[in-house]
């Protein structure tokens, strides 16, 4: 994702995207404008507060003719520690129940575990978000634990996918991860490999 992408990806953010409940509000501001101040101000604080120690690395999806689909983040909130990333992500409506969330899912896991050594990832969802939870145990995740969101509510399904689950699924093999070298000493990576 780069500056440019913040415009097509706020026109393109659908409605039912919950976004961060922690990020800041702006009472003046209508619905969307709103929504899409918390877009950019994200973007702005995961390039502006990046480090090999906690880092968070924005994806742009898009359709023919570069049409912005959704967008798939990889985080790495204490990378250098743990080496565990959790992701999030979203799909414009039209293209949702097409196995591209699977997809998406799929290439940031590979660089994960294949360039960045990660030993683990996570994510969450809510119960009631199918879709999301399907995703993650159709590709190795497990059920963790579960825990109640303060702002709403709702109860949140944890998830895990180990490393060595990962590998042995070969599930990433149709993945191709080129051109990041040169981003290596940014998540705090030189010649070795974790």
């Amino acid at each position: 994702m780069t500056e440019a992408d913040l415009g097509p990806i706020c026109r393109a953010l659908p409605d039912d995207v919950e976004l961060d409940p922690a990020a800041t509000r702006y009472p003046g501001l209508d619905e969307r404008s709103g929504r899409s101040a918390i877009v950019a101000q994200g973007y702005w604080r995961a390039l502006g507060t990046w480090s090999p120690e906690s880092w968070a690395l924005p994806f742009v999806v898009r359709g023919s003719g570069g049409v912005v689909l959704g967008v798939q983040w990889l985080e790495g909130p204490e990378f250098r520690t743990d080496r565990v990333v959790d992701s999030s992500s979203w799909l414009v409506l039209e293209a949702r129940g097409s196995g591209l969330g699977k997809q998406m899912r799929t290439a940031v896991l590979e660089l994960a575990f294949g360039l960045l050594g990660a030993v683990a990832a996570v994510s969450s969802a809510v119960l009631t978000n199918a879709a999301s939870l399907g995703v993650s145990r159709s590709l190795g995740y497990r059920d963790t634990h579960t825990s109640v969101l303060e702002h709403s509510g709702e109860t949140l399904q944890h998830l895990r996918l180990e490393r060595s689950a990962w590998v042995g699924s070969a599930r990433g093999r149709a993945v191709e991860v080129s051109g990041a070298d040169a981003a290596l000493p940014f998540f705090g990576l030189g010649d070795e490999r974790a």
